[in-house]
């Protein structure tokens, strides 16, 4: 700015009066789910993010992409579960990406309950008891007790087949087994196996379940699982489709794998991520939408957003925006 006898003169500046004005939510006026989460659109920071979130969710949907979700096991671990169940069980996701524990908990909790312990509670005091901490859930060792009974017989079935055939299965084939096995609507592979939607886990001896399989290992050294397979099909699936929508919650192998699907495509078509990671160490759960437009994953003329913040309260949110939607 610049002085003068009157006052101050502000500098010259671009007209931006036909950008929407900031506002957010009038909480004197009756309170409606549906006006309350459109008005983020005009609350600013995250909240604006959140809004073109749920937009493009809906464009995905409204244009029939072939929608792959991505997950991180504590998205299993928490309550969202449920969220990520309603979407499999309604066949509004197409292909599920997780990690070993987005396979193992949500087996586990058909058969006994995580529960809500404390972000504080002292680590060795829990070990001591034979409780585990996810965040400020706690998960007992017996829930593993349980795990092991129910898919040990399984992984025997599997292994006394190929004996008999020959054929090695994939990770996402043993996947299938397991949730055609625990027979239980209250899981996501439940659905996943009676709505034919494949789930992909390329890390799937990164967890309990990946213990098992070691020690299945022990007993029967030529058992074998075909980790390629599961690549050729989301590849194909990614080929195969007019237009692909990918919506990542949390980073890391779950977001990696379905995002470098889409690289054979030259790129998704719509992206939402949803993540607290910062890009600023490099790691590809901070990467940014338009970081994954370098490599191909996106599309550059793709609808994107990045919602920075807790998936764990934001995706119920968006899911709740979205199927107020009628076309949902």
């Amino acid at each position: 700015m610049r002085q003068s006898k009157s006052g101050y003169i502000p500098k010259t500046t671009a007209n931006v009066d036909h950008l929407p004005k900031i506002k957010g939510w009038d909480f004197s006026q009756k309170f409606d789910l549906s006006k309350f989460l459109s008005s983020y659109a005009t609350t600013g920071m995250q909240a604006s993010n959140f809004s073109e979130a749920v937009a493009i969710t809906k464009a995905m949907m409204r244009e029939k992409a072939m929608i792959f979700l991505s997950y991180t096991s504590n998205m299993v671990s928490s309550g969202v579960r449920e969220s990520i169940r309603y979407l499999v069980e309604k066949k509004k996701v197409h292909a599920l990406v997780t990690t070993a524990g987005g396979i193992e908990e949500d087996l586990i909790k058909c058969l006994k309950p995580f529960v809500l312990g404390s972000f504080k509670a002292e680590g060795r005091l829990l070990y001591e008891e034979g409780v585990n901490r996810a965040g400020n859930i706690f998960v007992p060792d017996d829930r593993y007790a349980y795990f092991e009974k129910f898919v040990n017989p399984i992984l025997e079935t599997l292994y006394t087949e190929q004996k008999k055939t020959g054929k090695i299965i994939s990770a996402g084939e043993l996947i299938d087994h397991l949730g055609a096995a625990i027979n239980d609507k209250a899981s996501i592979l439940f659905w996943a196996h009676k709505n034919k939607i494949p789930v992909f886990c390329p890390a799937i001896m990164d967890g309990s379940l990946g213990d098992l399989l070691f020690f299945h290992k022990q007993r029967h050294r030529d058992f074998q699982l075909d980790v390629t397979e599961d690549m050729q099909k989301i590849v194909n699936l990614a080929l195969n489709a007019d237009r692909t929508g990918v919506i990542c919650l949390g980073g890391g192998v779950a977001k990696h794998f379905c995002l470098n699907a889409q690289i054979f495509r030259e790129g998704a078509d719509f992206a939402v991520y949803i993540n607290s990671a910062s890009e600023y160490d490099g790691s590809d759960s901070g990467a940014s939408t338009d970081e994954a437009v370098s490599w191909g994953k996106i599309k550059a003329s793709a609808p994107q957003v990045k919602v920075f913040g807790d998936a764990t309260i934001l995706f119920p949110l968006l899911l709740a925006g979205v199927l107020e939607w009628k076309g949902a």
